[in-house]
């Protein structure tokens, strides 16, 4: 951080204290300014991940690396690698924990941005905890690229039962939205092309079985979208089951609702989101699923100096979708409403522009719905790597991808398990 020229006449500045280190807290450290206020971010993590791009690492067809940008050398805010744990909101201060050694500390704040972000929900439903991967995570990525090599290994052993080959061949995702969606295309794309070549006789066998309990897939999106992608994965041999409910998860294994068991060698869970144990603790106004609530200018109902913004919160009587765009616009608005204010300015009120959703679909097929357009096939898969590649914030990170996605396509994926 560039160190301040402090003018002895002037007015403290005022303490801002952000917790968290996603799209929403990103985007407002990095627009704050410098100057007017004296800025904290504090995370459990030192990077901000570029989470619309998280499935393509599972398979290799981007680096983990890649779409991480180091939250430590902010110009407008201090970081602390720590975990929000407690708040005192009578005496304006945030007690941590380090995340390395479990010690403690106390981080005071004149404002206090919560944007901890939301942990994946597993709706009580007994066993996901203990037998599921989830998908939120540079570290999930990782176990679940790993999982997928040794499912492989596991099935190749000489004399396996077939009974036993098909399970270990079996991958289960949980979840038709566009993070389940992408993750079921970017797999089919991995053991079709990369694994096939690499296990023959073996990689060929192995099934997809994508489970939504709603009545279709990609349920936010438009109705004819939603249905290609459907048809496009059952041509692709990728079962997909709607109206199907997880009552039940063993450690090879899930029950249905409907009766039936499905057993697997792989279960992504990418369905739902939950509060953080932070969240869960404060004595602030929340809905029915434990978001805080927040009015127009993003403040915590009931609150003066605290503010909350991405998927901790919903905006009272209009709430957005947990997205990524949702959560970078609060954190811009923020920014400049802070700026405002420091400068005497009105502030107006957040307001939320659609700028349209996307989601790859496999094949170099993806699908595009936009406000004024709605597209799919290839020419919207090459817009979708534009978008996201211009949406990358370092010039590194950009150059990172781009070329991760060229060894994919023309040299193929790692397939080390490490």
């Amino acid at each position: 951080m560039k160190p301040r020229v402090e003018n002895p006449n002037a007015a403290p500045a005022r303490r801002v204290l952000v917790l968290g280190g996603g799209f929403a807290a990103y985007r407002f450290v990095r627009e704050l300014g410098t100057g007017d206020y004296e800025a904290t971010l504090a995370s459990p993590r030192n990077h901000f991940l570029f989470t619309p791009l998280l499935p393509s690492t599972t398979v290799g067809t981007l680096e983990f690396r890649s779409i991480l940008e180091p939250l430590r050398g902010q110009d407008t805010a201090e970081f602390q690698l720590a975990a929000a744990a407690v708040l005192d909101r009578e005496r304006k201060i945030v007690s941590c924990v380090s995340p390395l050694d479990g010690r403690k500390t106390d981080l005071p704040y004149d404002d206090l941005l919560i944007a901890v972000g939301a942990v994946p929900g597993t709706f009580g439903i007994p066993g996901v905890a203990e037998h599921a991967l989830f998908l939120k995570e540079i570290q999930d990525a990782r176990r679940i690229r790993r999982r997928v090599l040794d499912c492989l290994e596991r099935a190749s052993w000489p004399g396996l039962e077939r009974e036993e080959r098909m399970r270990l061949l079996t991958f289960v995702v949980v979840g038709g939205g566009p993070t389940g969606v992408e993750f079921a295309a970017e797999l089919h794309d991995f053991l079709m092309k990369d694994l096939a070549d690499a296990y023959p006789g073996i990689a060929s066998r192995a099934r997809i079985i994508l489970l939504e309990a709603g009545p279709s897939l990609l349920g936010a999106f438009d109705r004819t979208l939603a249905d290609y992608t459907s048809r496009r994965f059952r041509r692709a041999r990728i079962e997909v089951r709607t109206q199907a409910k997880v009552v039940k998860v063993g450690p090879e294994h899930l029950d249905l609702q409907e009766g039936g068991a499905v057993p697997f060698g792989l279960l992504v869970w990418a369905t739902g989101n939950a509060p953080t144990a932070f969240v869960k603790n404060l004595s602030l106004a929340k809905d029915a699923q434990g978001r805080l609530i927040v009015g127009p200018d993003l403040r915590v109902k009931g609150e003066e100096f605290i503010y909350a913004l991405g998927d901790c919160s919903v905006l009272e009587g209009n709430p957005l979708p947990g997205t990524a765009q949702v959560a970078e616009q609060q954190g811009l608005y923020l920014a400049k409403a802070f700026r405002a204010r420091a400068k005497g300015k009105p502030v107006p009120m957040f307001t939320y522009k659609n700028m349209g959703m996307l989601a790859y679909v496999g094949g170099h097929r993806a699908i595009a719905d936009l406000p004024s357009v709605k597209g799919s096939g290839f020419f919207t898969f090459l817009f979708w790597r534009s978008v996201y590649l211009t949406k990358l914030v370092s010039f590194r990170n950009k150059l990172l991808v781009f070329f991760d996605w060229f060894k994919a396509t023309f040299l193929g994926r790692d397939l080390s398990r490490i």
